[in-house]
């Protein structure tokens, strides 16, 4: 079934009642039932329980928070600090890409040439090591950055995006200013051998005075989450259609990935072009993973083309309810989305206006463009 992105008339109006969760997530209520049963006395000691009859453990959290980006338990050192944004190539000369796979959020939309370039935005990240390899940013790119107050790695980027990295509160680590945290590899030719050295962050962002800890500039809240008990499957929609494969050519005409919904573990197995005319599973090189989301949004973004080079512009701040979809669980709903401000949330609304219940894991976000369509079965 195909899909092509349209402008919606009217703007979402919504009220939603929000249910606060540790480290800023948030949860959807759930119902609980609790049954007493009554002790019978019958003169006889019970029987002891063996050890194979035991129940497990609880598994331990202590010390440990949700995620703000996945819902996830996570260490509250880590929880405190804020994430990496980190630009990613994606053309197949750029392939494989190291410690992809460790990104919470990950972003897809078309540059100039019919390109596209990720970018990801990673929490625990000192422990990846080789991350990348790094690449210029575009300017819209520091917009869905700043909704997580992202710290922004990059090798430059066009002129475009100079005056949004010149102000006050945007912390960035520029590779052409910089030498530590990044370096080139030896064994790929320029631009592709450029990657971040995460263990050298910290000490990369007090040489720049910039602060790692929370600012308080985004949101207090960003997703809403459903709980591990009662996961989103999408069956309140009398309109979910299944989609267990997901085809975005029609959007990413050179990469041309898609995805593979595994019915075992809930997740969307991610595939693309690689090279010489074939396509195959998107592989961190790092760790042999393949790239996996709880999540997708495919998100129609108004645009233009702004000189004769191709470079493009998207309005990332916009309230005017244009069209996304919302893919989990092997089911695909139409929703709205709407960002407010700078720092502020892009929030997803489902067609009768209620924000979006995310499933706890990490998500891909597929920004498109008006005419843009994708396929899904």
């Amino acid at each position: 079934m195909k899909k092509s992105c349209i402008m919606l008339l009217t703007c979402v109006v919504t009220c939603f009642m929000l249910i606060g969760c540790s480290a800023g997530s948030r949860q959807a209520p759930s119902e609980s039932v609790i049954i007493i049963e009554e002790s019978v006395e019958t003169g006889t000691e019970p029987a002891p329980q063996s050890s194979e009859d035991a129940a497990p453990e609880p598994e331990s959290h202590e010390g440990m928070v949700r995620s703000y980006l996945t819902n996830e338990w996570i260490e509250e050192e880590t929880a405190s600090l804020r994430p990496l944004a980190v630009m990613i190539p994606n053309e197949s000369s750029a392939i494989p890409h190291y410690g992809i796979s460790q990104a919470s959020i990950l972003y897809e939309c078309a540059v100039e040439g019919s390109m596209t370039r990720l970018m990801g935005i990673f929490e625990d990240y000192e422990s990846i090591g080789k991350l990348g390899n790094i690449r210029s940013v575009r300017d819209y790119y520091v917009y869905w950055a700043f909704e997580w107050d992202a710290i922004l790695c990059h090798f430059g980027g066009p002129y475009y995006a100079d005056d949004i990295l010149a102000e006050e509160t945007t912390d960035d680590l520029d590779g052409n200013l910089l030498s530590a945290p990044y370096y080139r590899s030896t064994d790929r030719s320029a631009p592709h051998n450029a990657y971040l050295d995460t263990t050298q962050v910290s000490e990369a962002l007090n040489a720049q005075g910039i602060d790692a800890s929370d600012r308080g500039l985004k949101d207090e809240t960003h997703c809403l989450f459903a709980d591990d008990d009662t996961p989103n499957l999408l069956t309140q929609y009398a309109d979910a259609d299944a989609c267990t494969y997901l085809d975005m050519s029609g959007s990413y005409p050179l990469t041309r990935c898609y995805f593979e919904y595994n019915e075992e573990d809930g997740l969307y197995y991610r595939f693309q072009y690689l090279s010489g005319g074939t396509d195959g599973p998107h592989i961190d090189g790092a760790n042999g993973e393949q790239l996996s989301f709880a999540n997708i949004i495919i998100q129609c973004t108004e645009s233009a083309v702004r000189d004769d080079e191709g470079y493009l512009w998207y309005r990332d701040v916009d309230t005017s309810g244009r069209d996304a979809w919302y893919i989990t669980r092997g089911q695909i709903i139409h929703c709205t989305w709407s960002k407010e401000t700078n720092y502020g949330a892009t929030r997803y609304y489902d067609d009768d206006g209620n924000e979006i219940t995310f499933s706890t894991g990490k998500t891909m976000v597929l920004i498109i463009q008006d005419g843009d369509t994708f396929d899904y079965n």
